[in-house]
């Protein structure tokens, strides 16, 4: 494994493209910064295949553009939807609820929102879809989603090993009706569903098996984009129903900042015992990953929610925390990191499903926190983390974007830390260690 020299010379000012691999972070004092995020990864795919599913032209006004918004993209523009990319936003045709099978398989790449719904939206389409992805894809599970799907009357079958991608969907349209799904590995199966189901045959009603669902918040999160194209769906006693025949029409539609990026930022914050301001987050904004602003008051942290704009200041001494992050896995990476610096020992519960993320974040996270010299222990569902001396490293990133992107806020306060394969983090945020560099 390269060593990084803790007495090297300050990066410029201005990162070399291609970044150096490894990339080396450098440490600084407390901050006091503004970071731009781009928008809304979340937001920006459940648009997408509202806008691609509906009748007439959107505008997706801040769309963000990555590896996963990318393959999102390109699989409605497979399905048919017209899509063209203008200077601040992507104006999007819709194939009014009348997918097309491409006639060969869609790649999703690395994206597994995009796989999930993207197999939702291929049972309206007017022939077989095929959905495929990378090796990593292929070991993510989707029979859930597909079991989920058959109940509801859609013909399907999974190609691949033990329940994985690739997956064959017969098209010809979702019959409805109601359904149960396992949802306690991922929401993405019950969004997927919910985004498709104004198309349906009859009227869907989908109930969690064994009454769990994760992630709650992001299936909000969808019904807010539904609702905003025109469907009606909401909760009911036990699940969720959707309305057929209450129909997606194109609309103009604003993407805010990902908060899922500004967790970064905030992190930055915290670790530096600085100040980090998020610009463009409304105040009544409803994404989930901003309830990670909970776990950081409760380590210390001041956070300010202003009008258009989050702003978060670090302590002197970060307190250890016990939190159940299951609304919340992708922020897990960020604010495990944080709990480095912290005085007392911190347990991130309820975080099983981060094993079938873009790695297994689990095992990932206990390796590099010890690399570092933490003192890191994962079970199947917590990750424990215990103060400890720190050390610099060259931290393995397993082709995973959020491992790079919250490792490397450790070098803000160690000397020595690099980051292996930092071109990772095109995934969803292709300048972030740009961003992380003008800090």
């Amino acid at each position: 494994m390269a060593k990084t020299d803790p007495t090297r010379e300050p990066l410029p000012a201005a990162l070399p493209d291609p970044l150096p691999d490894p990339l080396p972070i450098r440490t600084r004092g407390p901050l006091d910064a503004e970071l731009r995020v781009p928008g809304s990864r979340s937001v920006t795919n459940r648009a997408l295949m509202a806008a691609g599913l509906a009748r007439g032209t959107s505008r997706l006004v801040g769309a963000t553009e990555g590896d996963d918004t990318r393959a999102m993209r390109e699989g409605m523009r497979s399905l048919g939807a017209g899509i063209t990319v203008e200077a601040d936003a992507w104006v999007v045709e819709g194939t009014q609820g009348r997918p097309r099978a491409p006639g060969v398989p869609i790649d999703v790449g690395a994206s597994g929102t995009t796989a999930r719904f993207l197999t939702a939206a291929a049972t309206l389409a007017d022939g077989p879809v095929t959905v495929d992805g990378t090796a990593r894809m292929r070991e993510r599970p989707i029979a859930d989603l597909v079991e989920a799907l058959s109940a509801l009357g859609a013909g399907g079958q999974i190609l691949g090993n033990v329940g994985c991608p690739p997956v064959r969907m017969a098209g010809g349209g979702l019959p409805g009706g109601p359904a149960s799904i396992d949802a306690s590995r991922s929401s993405q199966y019950v969004s997927g569903i919910l985004l498709a189901a104004p198309y349906a045959g009859q009227d869907v009603e989908l109930r969690f098996r064994d009454g769990v669902l994760v992630s709650r918040s992001f299936v909000d999160l969808t019904l807010d984009v539904m609702a905003s194209f025109g469907a009606e769906a909401g909760w009911v006693d036990g699940g969720v129903r959707v309305k057929a025949g209450a129909r997606y029409s194109g609309r103009t539609y604003p993407i805010e900042p990902d908060a899922q990026s500004a967790v970064y930022g905030f992190a930055a914050a915290a670790i530096s015992g600085g100040r980090v301001r998020v610009p463009g987050i409304p105040d009544h904004s409803r994404q989930t990953d901003l309830r990670v602003l909970d776990a950081l008051c409760a380590m210390g942290c001041r956070v300010e929610r202003l009008a258009d704009a989050v702003e978060v200041s670090g302590p002197e001494r970060l307190r250890g925390i016990d939190v159940d992050m299951n609304e919340i896995p992708d922020a897990v990476l960020a604010l495990a990191v944080v709990a480095l610096f912290a005085k007392e020992p911190s347990v991130l519960r309820n975080i099983a499903h981060l094993r079938i993320k873009e790695s297994d974040r689990l095992a990932a996270l206990e390796t590099e926190l010890q690399r570092l010299g933490g003192r890191a222990t994962a079970s199947a569902d917590t990750l424990h983390i215990e103060p400890a001396p720190l050390h610099g490293a060259t931290i393995e990133t397993y082709d995973d974007h959020r491992m790079a992107m919250a490792l490397a806020l450790a070098g803000l306060r160690v000397p020595g830390v690099a980051i292996h394969d930092p071109g990772c983090v095109d995934k969803t945020w292709p300048g972030y260690f740009q961003a992380l560099e003008r800090l």
